[in-house]
């Protein structure tokens, strides 16, 4: 099969977000004028070691938010965001929390998840979170196509919840959660190493 994404694909659902697949789930978290938001992009990644830096895109705009979610919107007001990673235990609260709420409703509370304060910005963060990555917003890049924005941001600060530490090493203990094609999901809980040549 082959298709030209402007000419349609002629399936009963899209196989592109399939195709790129698992991907990492970014749990973003914003605090803005309207109050805290939190929301789940799997178009994220880690993009550098040193200073550690983020990538996450937003694709769709709210009635609400002319062009815009919630998250890019408040961390173009505040110039800051939380990255929270989430473990398997978690994935009933990460798609709670993706519901399109009006803005200035705040899916911690919606959602009935545990907020923390950042140390080094003024944001929350999920309190029960794998990890939290506390960043500065660096760049937002308007992408191709309507309401497509890309995050840029430098990690200014690391959380790690203490039981996915084993032995010095970052391993949530129910997995990491990823997201995969249409409405499927995974949770990673069997690895393996390989020394590079």
């Amino acid at each position: 099969m082959f298709y030209r994404p402007e000419a349609g694909h002629g399936l009963p659902h899209n196989p592109l977000n399939a195709l790129v697949a698992p991907r990492p789930i970014g749990w973003i978290s914003t605090r803005g004028r309207l109050g805290d938001n939190l929301a789940p992009y799997s178009f994220f990644n880690l993009t550098a070691y040193v200073p550690p830096q983020v990538m996450f895109s937003s694709t769709n705009a709210k009635p609400d938010r002319p062009g815009s979610k919630d998250s890019v919107a408040q961390i173009v007001e505040s110039r800051v965001f939380c990255v929270n990673i989430a473990d398997g235990a978690m994935r009933e609260q990460v798609n709670a929390s993706s519901a399109a709420l009006p803005a200035g409703t705040s899916e911690f509370e919606a959602a009935g998840i545990a907020a923390a304060e950042c140390q080094t910005i003024d944001c929350p963060r999920v309190a029960q979170a794998a990890a939290s990555l506390e960043c500065r917003m660096t760049q937002v890049i308007r992408l191709a196509g309507q309401a497509n924005v890309m995050v840029l941001g430098v990690v200014t600060g690391i959380h790690i919840r203490p039981d996915c530490l084993v032995d010095g090493r970052f391993r949530p203990a129910l997995g990491w959660l990823s997201r995969l094609g249409y409405m499927d999901y995974a949770i990673t809980t069997e690895t393996f190493e390989m020394e590079r040549p």
